[in-house]
């Protein structure tokens, strides 16, 4: 039998590197995608097929997944998506244009490949679509409105594709991380320091916070577990016969999943901003 096959976008570090790996470990073949040449030539000499694919470009989502099914004559059991990168910055201080790119790539991108991948999936009936969400799609923070504003779109996005695709063996999944080893926040810092004027901003004092959090050594927050635990629920949605429509994965996703639902929304008001530490985190 031929292995089953996997595209994820987003391998150079963090939950894409890691499910990419221990996805091959387990017979998957895996398709990992990165948008720098340099990150291609690297997860191809780590073992894996690597391809380009830039999120923000039409162009390079169809040839990347053209090149996919070309090697697998047409077949693709599954799509991680899971590319993309947050944009800090207080709502007042986003301008139009850090608000386009955290959609163009986070969500636009994302959707234009799954619906390029549907119809492959439609024809051989079957597939697993696998979103990588965040613990921020149903619980905002502080200074993380355009971030909170794009998996928030993500959940809704998704829950209408599972029930548009109800039916057609193709599931849709969410997982939800909660905070994971990564390079999220040093990845972030490019894009708040190009989108935000943060040194003439009311909300200074408060960006300098961050910004000496980012060059702390160790966790962002408590409860931060290794990409694993993303990858066991990646694992789960793939590969189970009946996968979960959610995974929220670490103890502050399961808490706030929960407390959203039973608290009042000012007292949930308080648990998250004490959660942020008012969003120094």
């Amino acid at each position: 039998m031929k292995a089953r096959s996997i595209l994820i976008t987003g391998c150079s570090s963090g939950i894409g590197h890691a499910v990419a790996h221990g996805l091959a470990t387990r017979g998957w073949r895996v398709f990992a995608t990165a948008r720098k040449a340099e990150d291609v030539a690297r997860l191809n000499a780590e073992g894996l097929e690597s391809l380009a694919l830039d999120l923000d470009d039409p162009a390079s989502i169809r040839a990347a997944l053209d090149e996919v099914l070309r090697r697998t004559e047409g077949r693709l059991d599954a799509l991680f998506n899971n590319g993309g990168f947050g944009q800090v910055g207080a709502v007042e201080d986003l301008t139009r244009d850090a608000l386009r790119e955290q959609f163009e790539t986070n969500l636009f991108g994302w959707i234009e490949l799954t619906n390029r991948v549907i119809p492959v999936m439609r024809r051989q009936g079957c597939g697993r679509i696998v979103m990588n969400s965040s613990v921020l799609g149903y619980a905002a923070f502080a200074y993380r409105g355009a971030y909170n504003a794009v998996k928030f779109a993500l959940e809704g996005i998704s829950d209408t594709l599972r029930h548009e695709l109800a039916g057609t063996g193709i599931h849709v999944c969410l997982v939800e991380p909660g905070p994971i080893t990564s390079r999220f926040r040093e990845n972030c810092l490019p894009h708040f320091l190009r989108h935000i004027d943060w040194q003439h901003s009311v909300h200074r004092a408060q960006y300098e916070r961050q910004l000496a959090r980012l060059k702390q050594p160790g966790p962002a927050a408590p409860f931060t577990l290794s990409p694993q635990a993303v990858l066991d629920k990646v694992i789960h949605a793939i590969e189970s016969p009946r996968p979960r429509a959610r995974y929220p994965v670490t103890v502050p996703a399961v808490a706030f999943w929960w407390l959203r639902r039973l608290l009042p929304i000012r007292a949930m008001d308080w648990v998250l901003m004490r959660a942020s530490g008012g969003g120094k985190r």
